[in-house]
Parts: C-alpha cells; structure tokens; sequence
C-alpha cells in the first residue's frame, strides 16, 4: 500500500470545554455502570468476548476463543451455531428459565404513503420458515450467494434471515445503486438468486427496483431465479408496471403460499460466512467484505445490548437502510438477538412534511433514535418549527453514525431532540468492522459534543502516527491493535487486496482503518474523516476512482480527477474535475448530462456536487494528479486566480507555485 497522505487539519481541534454526565439515575439501570467493565476486558479479552457469546444460543460448543495468524483470525473455533435461530427461535419457543417474547412486537414498519405492519416475533419466526423453504426449493443451499435488492420493507429483513437459516450467503445492494452497480456485484459474488420488489417508494415518487433487476441482468449469467415482492399487494394497484419472465422470474407472495411453515435451520460453523456487504475502496472496483457466523453474531450482540442499553419495552429505530452495514448490525441481527421491538421506516424524513421523522417517534413511542449526522444537520437547518409540532417524551436515548458528528449538531441534537434529557452515544465503525467500535456507554461516560470518546470494552484502540508510533495526545491515524470477533475475514475472492489494504501499513497485526482522528488529553477519540482516496458523502463512503471511471466512461471526457469538498449538510460532497476531448465544448447543458451520467453508471448518491472544466489537471512532474491542490481550489483556497481553469497556463502557474511550495 502506497504512502497516504497526513490526514487533513488533523491537528485543528475545537476547544471543547461543554460536558454532559450521564443523566442521574441512567446509571443506575444500566447494563453497562461502571468503569471497571473497561479493565476486565483488557485484562482478558478472549473470556471477555466468551462470555458474551456464551449468551447467544449454540448447537455445539467452541473449542478455543480465538486463533490469530496475522491478518487472519478465527473466533469460536469449532462452535456451531445458526444466526436465524439466534434471532427468532430461542425467542419464541424460550425455555422455563427465559423470558417467551411470541408474542412481542419484532418489526413495527410504516411505508412512506403510511401504510403499516406489525410483526410480532412468531409473525417473523414463520415469515422466515417459509422463505427458507422457498430459497430451498429454487435450489439454493448452504454457500450459495443470494442478492437482496430491496426497499426498506419487512420482506427485506425476512430474506436475510431467511437465508442466514439455510446456510445461504446474502449480499444486500442498496436500492439506490444503478443497474450497474448491481450486476458488477452480482458478478463478482456469483449470485444464484435474487430478491427484489417491483418499486419502492421515495420522496412520493415509485422507484423501479425490478426493472434494474432486469437490466443488470443483462450483463450477468450467473443468476437463475428472481423473486419480487410485489409492493403493493393487498393495497391497490400498483403504480408502475413490472415484467415478469416466465420460468426465471416468481412473485413472492405465491411462492409464500405454497411453503411449508417450518425450515430445519442448517448448523453452520463460526467462521462459515454470513454475509458479503460491498463498500467503496481507493480503486475504482467496490470490496465485497466478508463477515461470518459466530464472531459477527456475537459483536453486534454484545454493542446493541451495551451502547444502546437495550431493554425489554424499547422501541428501536436505526435510521439506516438495510443495504448498508448499519442496517444490517442495528436493523435486523442487533436488536432482534437481543430480542428488541425495532421500527423500520420506508420513505425519506421530509415527506409529506419536514416532521415525518418527529411524528413517527410520537406515532410509535420510539424510545431509542440512532441516525447520521448528515440527517441531523438538515434538520437543524429546516428549523426547530418542525420539532416542536411533536411529542418526543418517550425518547430515552439518541446515536449518531456515519460519519464524525461536529459539535454544533450535537448539541442541537441534544437540545432539541432529546430535549437535553437523553444521553447521545456517537459511535465509529465501519463495514469493515462490523460492530461499533468507538463509543460512549450512556450509564458510565461523560460525553463530549463531537467526540466519540472511548473504545468499546475488548476493543483495542490506538492513535498512530505514520512511523506506526502511539500518540498520546495529539493527532494521526486511528488503528486497531488487536482482533476482535466481529472483524471482516477478507475480501471476497480476493485475499491479498485484504491485506494489502488493511493490515499492510504498520505490519499484519494491526488493522489500518484509513481514518485520521485526534485524541485528547482525557484519552477520548475525535475522528477526522478519511486519510485516503474514499469519500465521506451522507455517510456513504464512495471511492473517487469509482466516480473518476464513470466520468471518463462518458464519449466526451478525455480525463477526470474528483476530491470532497466540505458540505454543511453531507459533510463532503463530491466536486470533479473534467478535462474533455479536443473539440468538445464544456457547457451547462455537458455538465448536468455528466451528472446524470454519474448517477447512471453507479447511483443518485455517487451524483457529483460540482463540475469544473479544465484544460488539463494540475500534475506533478512524475505524472501524479495533485489532489491536495485540487481539493484547495474545490474548497475555494487555492493560491492564485482560479476563476478559470479552462486557460492552460493558469493551471500551469498553479502546478508551479504547488511545486514550489510543497516538492513534487
């Protein structure tokens, strides 16, 4: 892995003196209230981490903890266990010494036109019986690679499940990635099946999600069956049309018909895969990240019962969708392992209205509210009007993730949202990771507006700067010193991508993150951003090289070089630069059908901010685009007058002074 550039305005910490105490008498019922939960982790990890898998339920016991050959670890070598069973079947039929939750609500869902369904978990328990055996009988088996394509919709948790219980490998795609995008990672994970529904709804409008099904599959040979939820079944009409090809293509709800109501759960070893989730890297080709059984399990376990000091009557909304990793730890196997009521919401927050969000939480009694800070500064600028049109007493704690939260979002966060009663867990983690990694436990830490405070218990955390050398206090690089059950095992197909691009900078044993953070004089954690070629937009990591693909892909583009610029509501958004072929004319018209392009080849969330037309991209003598230069001019404090880069020799005279400056 090449050398990566220091981490931008690390060292530019805000001086933070507010301090928020857990709430008196939070702490008292906590699971998590006292420090000393911290010491017996690090004084043990592996009984530690035992002892939280020892609450999930295991057909056959481990034989050892952990076996650690850097960078590939095994957790719970030799246990078997099933996730499906974890999260459903040990819930319904309980023992005598166990609470029986048959009954309690497992998934309560509103639809964006406000349509409603309430699963309890013998609902969910039988929904997922009888898909496991319609997965069965379309030949799908243990390993076998399922793609999910779904609107956030209760089918989609029940096909993740559904496969978790036969032993099927599900690849969840955000409905948001084009057609494209779809089938490059159907390809890649030689899928055999695919789930979709025929649209989904967004902002009132329908989205086709079957109609990119078809057209992915058009550059994919793998797949042989595909099964679509109609949306609106039971409803009325649908609004869109949706083909249907006779012999590949079965409409869910007949197939759910004809099912039989229990599936045998397959018994699957710890370290047999559970799921493939891709995520954008410093190359133009997204990473299929491998998490599997036991470990998986027992991470997110352990974080949704502690971090969010889950309890029996909660009400659980994770704002995510489950096409993203947080969907997929604190929608669906979090919470539903620890046997929690979970809210799932389809559409977007500000429709009809600005307060949709605001009115679910009263609707419903939404106790815990976990979302991005990109949501949280669209709200602060929508204005309070729309907060104060609701009741949210029933809130009791409140999380961010995504991406790092600054502190004038969290403290209205604080104020208005949770009305400056609810403690407000910020947590870091990644695809990568699993499980939340970084964070404050609400019984025991005190909080600071834009840090994420602490490592997790069991996990090991350290600042490094670039040499690999521990900082105490200061700024560099945030990095992970030990392994820990939840952490990806690979990439998919590609096991030297994996570790050169994870555990290659300071060595096999310790995990490279790629992102920078700061840690204060009180040993609390304050990340950055991203140190690498990955941008950070909505909380969506999206790679340049995957924008810079799809621009050049375009007939009129001869070379493109795309950097984050700083956006008050995502965070980042995406700003390009675009060189075009000799002759064409950059024009208004070009750029927007650029943007479209954009959104075409990868998805609406890939959609470039801004477009810049330039001569020629300003170049080290070696060839190397300067892409801090580049990020200077997107964020308006480049040197010199760049009112134009379509005039070489301004561009030129940049590179220059650049030179100069900094060395080539």
């Amino acid at each position: 892995m090449g050398k990566t550039a220091e981490p931008q305005n690390i060292s530019v910490l805000l001086d933070e003196k507010r301090r928020f105490p857990p709430p008196k008498g939070f702490q008292k019922s906590a699971w998590a209230n006292d420090q000393s939960v911290y010491a017996e982790a690090a004084k043990d990890p592996e009984a530690y981490w035992a002892r939280w898998a020892s609450e999930l339920t295991w057909t056959k016991p481990w034989k050892k903890v952990l076996e650690w050959k850097p960078p590939f670890a095994k957790w719970f070598v030799g246990g078997k266990l099933n996730a499906s069973v974890n999260c459903l079947d040990r819930h319904v039929y309980a023992s005598e010494s166990d609470y029986s939750r048959r009954n309690k609500a497992a998934i309560i869902w509103e639809g964006e036109p406000g349509d409603t369904r309430v699963m309890t978990y013998w609902d969910l328990y039988r929904g997922v019986n009888k898909f496991a055996n319609v997965l069965r009988k379309l030949k799908i088996k243990k390993g076998d690679r399922v793609a999910i394509y779904m609107p956030m919709v209760p089918e989609a948790a029940i096909a993740c499940l559904a496969s978790a219980r036969i032993g099927a490998v599900h690849n969840v795609v955000f409905g948001g990635f084009s057609a494209e995008s779809l089938s490059d990672r159907i390809n890649d994970s030689k899928v055999k099946l695919v789930i979709t529904a025929d649209f989904g709804w967004r902002r009132g409008k329908p989205i086709a999600l079957k109609q990119a099904v078809d057209d992915a599959l058009k550059s994919t040979d793998c797949v042989e069956n595909v099964v679509v939820v109609e949306r609106n079944h039971g409803r009325g009409e649908s609004p869109i049309q949706c083909h249907i090809e006779e012999g590949r293509d079965h409409w869910w709800h007949r197939l759910m018909d004809d099912a039989e109501a229990y599936a045998e759960p397959e018994e699957m070893d710890a370290e047999d895969m559970l799921f493939i989730l891709y995520t954008s890297g410093t190359t133009g080709k997204p990473k299929g990240i491998v998490h599997t059984t036991g470990g998986y399990m027992t991470g997110v376990y352990a974080t949704t019962k502690w971090v969010f000091d889950m309890k029996e009557d909660d009400v659980f909304w994770c704002t995510a969708d489950i096409g993203w990793v947080t969907g997929h730890s604190y929608v669906i196997y979090g919470p539903l392992a620890n046997g929690s009521t979970v809210f799932m919401y389809e559409g977007a927050p500000d429709w009809p209205e600005k307060n949709r969000f605001w009115k679910l939480i009263e609707k419903y009694g939404i106790t815990i509210f976990y979302t991005a800070p990109t949501a949280i500064r669209a709200f602060m600028k929508w204005g309070t009007e729309w907060v104060d049109k609701a009741d949210l007493s029933s809130l009791r704690l409140l999380g961010s993730v995504g991406e790092p939260i600054n502190s004038e979002a969290w403290m209205w966060y604080h104020n208005h949202i949770g009305k400056g009663k609810c403690p407000i867990v910020d947590t870091w983690w990644q695809t990568e990771t699993g499980a939340i990694m970084v964070t404050p436990l609400a019984g025991i830490t005190t909080t600071k507006p834009g840090s994420a405070t602490r490592a997790f218990p069991g996990i090991s955390a350290e600042v490094l700067n670039e040499k690999g050398e521990v900082v105490k206090e200061g700024g560099g690089y945030i990095a992970i010193t030990k392994p820990w059950p939840s952490m990806l095992r690979t990439i998919y197909g590609d096991e030297q991508r994996y570790i050169d691009t994870y555990w290659s900078k300071w060595g096999k044993g310790t995990y490279f993150p790629g992102d920078g953070v700061r840690r204060d004089k009180d040993g609390y954690f304050w990340f950055m951003g991203r140190v690498d070629d990955v941008m950070n937009v909505a909380g969506h990591r999206i790679g340049t090289m995957e924008v810079e693909s799809a621009l050049v892909d375009h007939k009129s583009v001869a070379e493109a070089a795309v950097v984050a610029k700083t956006h008050e509501i995502k965070g980042q958004a995406i700003y390009a630069f675009v060189t075009l072929k000799h002759g064409i004319e950059g024009t208004a018209s070009l750029i927007d059908e650029l943007k479209k392009h954009v959104a075409t080849k990868i998805g609406a969330i890939a959609r470039p901010e801004d477009i810049v037309f330039s001569a020629d991209l300003p170049k080290t003598r070696s060839g190397k685009i300067m892409r801090r230069l580049l990020r200077d001019i997107a964020e308006g404090k480049a040197l010199g007058d760049t009112t134009t880069l379509a005039d070489p020799a301004v561009v030129e005279n940049l590179r220059k002074q650049y030179e100069s400056l900094e060395g080539s």
